[in-house]
């Protein structure tokens, strides 16, 4: 069906036709002389008339005839009136064929009875030519308004299944990109319940390309195709730019400049990013419209982690903030996000559960590792539903071992395409960039475009990133990794991090990058400079150890070592302003650690 449908075009066009129809009309009258004359007055208003002599007549004659008025003698022998005007309502079906009985009765029990019997009107004998033309006027008109609506019903009916299967096509393909991630992963739990074929939840998960992972949820105004317009592109979006290196900060304001660009106004998408790192014992998390994501630690404190920014796809570049919090997490922790259909479950007197509903269920848990069952067996219990009424998302990720944390290789692809495999590049950044920039999905994009060595991109990714911190953190920021050996050191080292990022005036850092083919890979030579004061390499990585060998110790000081474990070469230059390493690779070789 071309063009736009109004709901009034079809009764529009009706009530603009004043010219009475030529009706098809079926007569069932036993006296003769009855019959003749009614025929006779219908033939002379211009209608076509049918003229059967019973009711067993007029049943048998109706679909061969299909007219569009019947008039019926109530009285007549073998079949009456009434008994006739039922079966032919009911093989009428739901196109409406008005019955108008033919009587001499006046009793209002009889004249009831026929009405009960699906008549539409009365004819008193002895027929009046001027009665019986406006009768068949006005029941001609209630005739075509209700074919009318029996038409707009069927436009109707279609344009819905037209939408749903649009929406169905929709979800297919929305599906085929949301589900490209790592939601499944042992870590990750989730319930989603949609209301709608499309609902306006999101939910992704994706693995970073040094260990960790990524989540991002979002909850968008409206359903159907109006989320989907939104949902894609995020999805894409998040997809995309986790595969290239790029951090959470990034990736929300891409999301967020992108639905700004596409929504109209007073659409938009309230969201949760959450980036785990299990290595550094990190998680960072960005709150944006929806309820309270809660940090549960295996000591039994419940953090929460409320809304601090507006939904994205409402402010602008300049005035969004990505600031996330950051947590020091240990294996075991969870972190719960949810959307607003959690805390909005209403009961059967219309309460809500709320957030204080929330909270109770976690005040109860005896293990952060029961909150998701918790939570769903409370709203099931609380509405009285096996599922929820409303859009409801809940995401529960679990902190995973250290060991599941490491980058791990990716199978080689059939046919590596053709690239650089001798080159050499240097890469610098300066001053303001230093705050506003992160260069390592760049530097990544150089490296893979070596053939083969994009089986290794989590091992090229995690070098480069432990390079790049550390002569950011500790060479321009001059930050001690000391501060993180407590919990209030931990906050004070980020809270610091923060300010000293204002504040770059005169630093760089400078990434020297060089690789060679070596038969059957290559070699990848990194140096990184910065412009820091630089410092004692051999004394911080004696005090890292002996903190590591104390169970329960903070992270720091884990990146030296783990670039020690995983370069071929690891060299300190002079002050500590200047490391080089060397990254002997093979196409395709499982890890070794």
């Amino acid at each position: 069906m071309s063009g736009e449908f109004s709901p009034s075009q079809t009764l529009n066009s009706f009530s603009g036709s004043a010219e009475p129809s030529r009706l098809r009309i079926l007569v069932a009258e036993d006296n003769k002389p009855d019959r003749m004359i009614l025929c006779a007055l219908l033939q002379k208003l211009g209608h076509e008339v049918f003229e059967v002599f019973d009711g067993t007549a007029a049943v048998d004659q109706f679909h061969e005839v299909d007219p569009d008025i019947v008039l019926l003698d109530a009285m007549m022998p073998e079949l009456d009136g009434l008994s006739a005007a039922r079966q032919i309502k009911s093989m009428a079906g739901e196109r409406l064929v008005p019955v108008i009985f033919l009587t001499a009765l006046t009793d209002p029990k009889e004249l009831a009875r026929c009405l009960e019997a699906g008549g539409d009107d009365f004819l008193i004998k002895p027929f009046n030519r001027v009665i019986l033309d406006a009768k068949l006027n006005a029941l001609d008109r209630m005739r075509r308004l209700h074919q009318a609506l029996a038409e707009q019903v069927d436009q109707v009916r279609q344009k819905n299944e037209q939408m749903l299967a649009e929406q169905k096509t929709a979800r297919r393909v929305f599906d085929n990109i949301a589900h490209t991630g790592s939601l499944d992963s042992p870590n990750i739990r989730y319930h989603a319940s949609p209301m709608s074929v499309f609902n306006g939840d999101v939910l992704f998960a994706a693995t970073r390309p040094g260990g960790g992972s990524l989540v991002f949820l979002g909850d968008f105004t409206g359903h159907g195709l109006p989320a989907a317009i939104g949902a894609m592109p995020v999805a894409e979006i998040f997809y995309g730019m986790v595969g290239q290196g790029f951090g959470a900060a990034a990736i929300l304001r891409e999301i967020n400049a992108k639905l700004r660009r596409i929504l109209p106004v007073g659409m938009f998408c309230c969201g949760a990013m959450l980036e785990t790192d299990s290595r550094q014992g990190l998680v960072r998390a960005w709150n944006g419209g929806l309820p309270d994501a809660w940090l549960l630690r295996g000591s039994g404190e419940r953090v929460a982690i409320p809304s601090r920014n507006l939904p994205l796809g409402v402010q602008n570049a300049e005035n969004f903030s990505t600031s996330m919090v950051v947590f020091q997490v240990t294996p075991g922790d969870h972190v719960l996000l949810m959307t607003d259909g959690f805390p909005e479950s209403a009961n059967e007197q219309g309460e809500l559960l709320g957030e204080s509903g929330v909270r109770q269920v976690l005040a109860g848990l005896s293990s952060p590792s029961d909150a998701f069952d918790a939570l769903m067996h409370r709203v099931r219990e609380f509405t009285g539903q096996p599922e929820a009424a409303d859009d409801l998302t809940l995401c529960c990720v679990a902190i995973p071992e250290l060991e599941q944390a490491r980058p791990s290789a990716r199978k080689p692809p059939d046919a590596e395409p053709i690239g650089p495999a001798d080159w050499q590049c240097v890469y610098e950044i300066r001053e303001r960039t230093l705050s506003e920039f992160n260069p390592l999905p760049l530097l990544l994009h150089i490296c893979m475009e070596v053939p083969g060595l994009r089986s290794r991109s989590g091992e090229v990714y995690t070098l480069l990133s432990e390079l790049y911190n550390n002569a950011l953190e500790h060479g321009v920021l001059a930050l001690s990794s000391d501060w993180k050996s407590s919990p209030r050191g931990f906050a004070l080292y980020y809270e610091e991090r923060q300010r000293r990022l204002s504040d770059t005036d005169g630093h760089f850092i400078r990434f020297s990058l060089s690789h060679e083919s070596r038969d059957p890979g290559g070699r990848l030579r990194v140096i990184c400079e910065d412009s820091g004061a630089g410092f004692d390499f051999a004394e911080h990585s004696a005090r890292a150890s002996k903190t590591r060998s104390i169970p329960g110790s903070s992270y720091a000081g884990r990146g030296l070592e783990l670039l020690r474990r995983m370069a071929t070469h690891f060299h300190v230059h002079g002050e500590g302003n200047r490391v080089e390493i060397v990254y002997d690779w093979q196409p395709g070789r499982e890890d070794d650690d």
